[in-house]
């Protein structure tokens, strides 16, 4: 579909800018459904598939009731989204727990839990003994690979990554916990993040199976499960290729029968993916302001970079189209610009798009991941509404605007109340 063809069509997204004004994030439930169900579809031939959503991308308990009834389990990474997952229902081992810098209070709660929990560092044996005094029957560690011969951007090399434990602590923090009574382990690593091409997943699969396979027969312990992390990424651009799910999960199978074909018992693989399950099915829906002429043609809209912080934190590119006009001439050179006092409040740098009038809505795509959740206060700016678009095509305010109220209700200070 192109990108500027809007799924529930345009005259619907015109009503609901009618009934609700701009700004607001706008979140698609029927193309969700349909996504979680192609993934689990096409993993459903790999052994003890799991997804757990990574609740950071979208922490809204409406979205974690949909994810629930499609499957998934959450991938937490704070006590609040060990909360919303709880408020939901979901917990035991549908919980994945990675953090890091944790505190007390999390592990206490995740341990409430049920929770599976996933060490960041060697360190954290001791401080997890010293503070809740057992260590869990399920347990998890993070690998950090060291120096690759290929990274990402967005997590960066690994050697200069902040998480993970190099693999001679990991041998050690095995036996350790093997030797404290550990029955049950799984290992983790997550080196990229938003990836569109297969051979990083394959390169990621086969440096965890062959970790594995090395820690088992070493330490004669068995995993549960395999995580590989969330890579997924998101075609964010209208030439970008989506990933495959069917030719992701051959590799990864193919992988799996090489390292594990006569292993007695089953070993699941999960992954931790919340980018590509929600991300291409929102939209921050905002309308032009005002338009200015000086060095640049600029467009001012309603919004600004505390709805969606990624154009300024990773120059990331979301499309941007302009109601009524899908089907116009792309001749105008704009940046598309917010209200913050910051140069680089910007959606788009000399982004090509339709001629732009004052009042024009304008539509930018894939941003139900890292959207809303990312947001900040600066210039005390006051948080847009969430609604969620049902399968019916009738809409649901999941989350209220912010009003003054809410934004001064910390402070404690005569007339402010």
């Amino acid at each position: 579909m192109k990108k500027d063809i809007l799924p529930f069509g345009t005259q619907r997204l015109q009503e609901l800018v009618s009934e609700y004004s701009t700004p607001f994030h706008l979140y698609d439930e029927k193309g969700i459904r349909k996504n979680l169900q192609a993934l689990k579809s096409a993993f459903s031939k790999v052994p003890g598939f799991k997804e757990y959503y990574a609740v950071k991308a979208c922490p809204n308990p409406y979205i974690l009731d949909i994810l629930k009834e499609e499957g998934c389990g959450m991938d937490c990474s704070s006590l609040w989204e060990l909360i919303l997952s709880e408020t939901v229902s979901i917990t035991g081992e549908d919980i994945m727990f990675t953090s890091n810098n944790t505190s007390v209070e999390e592990f206490k709660k995740a341990k409430e839990l049920w929770a599976i929990i996933n060490f960041d560092d060697i360190s954290m044996i001791d401080y997890y003994l010293e503070n809740i005094w057992e260590l869990p029957e399920l347990l998890c560690f993070r690998y950090n690979p060291g120096p690759l011969k290929w990274w990402n951007v967005l997590i960066w090399t690994p050697e200069d990554a902040k998480y993970g434990l190099t693999r001679e602590q990991i041998f050690t923090a095995y036996e350790r916990c093997r030797d404290l009574g550990v029955k049950r382990f799984g290992i983790h690593t997550m080196v990229a993040s938003n990836e569109l091409e297969n051979d990083y997943f394959i390169e990621t699969a086969k440096i965890l199976f062959e970790l594995a396979r090395d820690i088992e027969w070493e330490l004669d312990i068995e995993f549960d499960f395999i995580n590989l992390g969330g890579w997924i990424g998101v075609a964010y651009k209208p030439e970008e290729t989506p990933v495959s799910f069917e030719k992701l999960w051959k590799g990864i199978a193919d992988l799996y029968a090489t390292y594990f074909s006569g292993r007695k018992d089953s070993l699941s693989i999960v992954i931790e993916c919340g980018r590509i399950i929600t991300g291409p099915y929102g939209y921050l829906v905002t309308s032009a302001v005002h338009k200015k002429e000086i060095y640049k043609n600029y467009v001012g809209v309603d919004s600004c970079m505390s709805d969606l912080m990624r154009p300024w934190m990773y120059g990331a590119y979301h499309h941007i189209s302009v109601l009524w006009k899908e089907d116009q001439e792309k001749k105008y050179i704009y940046d598309v610009v917010g209200s913050l006092c910051e140069n680089n409040d910007k959606f788009a740098i000399e982004r090509r798009l339709p001629e732009i009038n004052i009042w024009d809505t304008v539509v930018i795509h894939d941003t139900w991941a890292h959207g809303y959740s990312m947001w900040f206060n600066y210039n005390a700016k006051l948080k847009s509404r969430e609604i969620l678009l049902q399968e019916d095509w009738n809409s649901k305010v999941i989350r209220r605007a912010e009003n003054l109220s809410d934004y001064f209700a910390t402070l404690d200070y005569p007339g402010l109340k």
